[in-house]
């Protein structure tokens, strides 16, 4: 979501590393367009002005900058600290009450996903070995409860439900009670949202927030809506307070206003991001590695813990072997595409990859990802074990039954080949000679 900052920022480095020696005014200049990228990226004026002002006395104040013949070296890590800074830091991690159930209260405007972000930390809270529960105190919209059932059976989490009759303090009273009962380790409460902050849903909140005593209380924001949830957050923490932040959609085309504002408007921190709408798609939020990531610095630790969640072990040793023996299929292939299925788009992994310019992966989209796992998953066993068999009259048939063309099917057969080159010279390779050691 950070590609047109990211752009202006790396457009101002380039320019610094151009000069040699910088002088002050270089620096105010450079100064000055990243002002001007912050303001289009919907970030708050304040926030703007107190992260120029701290980049330049941070310059101005370390020798370095303007001695140095290589200025740009210092001036970035000075601008990626700042950036750190004005995110928060470091990643506050989730606070779990002593004495179960940790209560988890939802706020928020309707339409910034609390439904889903109650389901993905179900999710979240569940792979850490807690045992989780789920209720909707909307009592307005009647699709609210019925939704959070729906996304409860994907975690799996139980629903508790109630009839819409009741007054919300009232079903998060009892929905306390059941979970002391029941054995419960954590009740996340979904909440009512307006499309607007108004006096009746802050008195609301207010009121479901004594009856609970929750350990958090996180306000969700669309990351999308920039300087309105800027606003609406503020207005909610004036309120009602809320320890933390998360942040969704931001996987789309927003301009990162929210994300460098939030946290200084309001002083509490993000914890979570949301990116996408399956339940899974919740990542914990690191300051530093997002600091990097706007910069265009990538972020190779959330990379590998994609990689590491996403890939097996049985899977990466089998194709290890595969590699070694020349054997790579289109079966593999096949593996491997489902495999980055599990890690997330591609834009999105691109954008973890350090140096790799902003809307460098815009070209190779899903699109391109289904076609080539249609063509394979149009082939019998046979033919994807052996393609060499595939003559033209085959070709024909698999572009038929994938509603490709014949041409797809032959760039399928070429991406193929390559790889297979690129594991037959791995397997020459020092490297590939230990490797096999180690698998055999």
């Amino acid at each position: 979501m950070f590609e047109q900052l990211t752009t202006r920022f790396q457009e101002v480095f380039y320019r610094w590393r151009q000069r040699g020696r910088l002088t002050e005014k270089d620096i105010d200049e450079g100064l000055q367009d990243i002002r001007r990228a912050l303001l289009e990226a919907d970030v708050h004026f304040k926030v703007i002005k107190t992260f120029v002002e701290e980049v330049r006395r941070r310059a101005l104040a370390q020798p370095e900058v303007l001695q140095s013949l290589t200025p740009e070296q210092y001036l970035i890590k000075i601008v990626r600290d700042t950036l750190v800074d004005i995110l928060g830091r470091e990643a506050r991690p989730l606070e779990f009450s002593r004495t179960p159930p940790t209560v988890i209260l939802l706020l928020g405007l309707q339409g910034s996903g609390k439904t889903t972000t109650a389901a993905k930390l179900a999710k979240w809270v569940k792979e850490r070995g807690y045992h989780p529960v789920m209720v909707s105190t909307d009592v307005r919209r009647p699709a609210a409860p019925q939704q959070l059932k729906v996304l409860g059976a994907k975690v799996p989490c139980e629903v508790l439900e109630y009839p819409l009759s009741l007054r919300p303090e009232a079903i998060a009273e009892d929905a306390l009670r059941q979970a002391k009962l029941r054995g419960y380790s954590v009740l996340l409460v979904d909440t009512a949202g307006r499309l607007h902050v108004d006096p009746d849903l802050m008195a609301e909140m207010v009121r479901i927030r004594d009856v609970l005593r929750p350990q958090e209380v996180l306000y969700v924001a669309d990351a999308m809506t920039g300087q309105d949830a800027v606003r609406s957050a503020l207005a909610f923490f004036k309120a009602v307070g809320f320890t933390g932040v998360v942040l969704t959609k931001m996987d789309g085309d927003a301009r990162g206003g929210a994300a460098l504002s939030i946290v200084q408007v309001t002083q509490r921190p993000i914890l979570f991001v949301g990116v996408g709408e399956k339940v899974d798609g919740l990542e914990v939020f690191y300051p530093d590695r997002m600091a990097q990531r706007i910069l265009g610095m990538g972020d190779v630790l959330s990379l590998i813990e994609k990689a590491e969640k996403a890939v097996r072990r049985e899977e990466a040793v089998e194709l290890q072997k595969k590699i070694l023996k020349d054997e790579i299929t289109f079966e593999d292939l096949l593996a491997q595409i489902r495999m980055i299925r599990r890690m997330g788009s591609i834009r999105q992994l691109a954008s973890l990859v350090p140096g790799l310019p902003a809307g460098a992966m815009d070209e190779m989209d899903e699109d391109e990802l289904r076609r080539l796992e249609a063509v394979i998953l149009s082939m019998t066993p046979q033919e994807r074990q052996y393609p060499r068999i595939l003559n033209a009259s085959r070709k024909r048939r698999i572009a038929r039954g994938s509603g490709t063309t014949v041409q797809d099917v032959n760039e399928a057969i070429h991406f193929l080949q390559e790889l297979q080159t690129m594991a037959h010279h791995i397997r020459k390779t020092p490297w590939g000679k230990m490797l096999k050691r180690f698998i055999s």
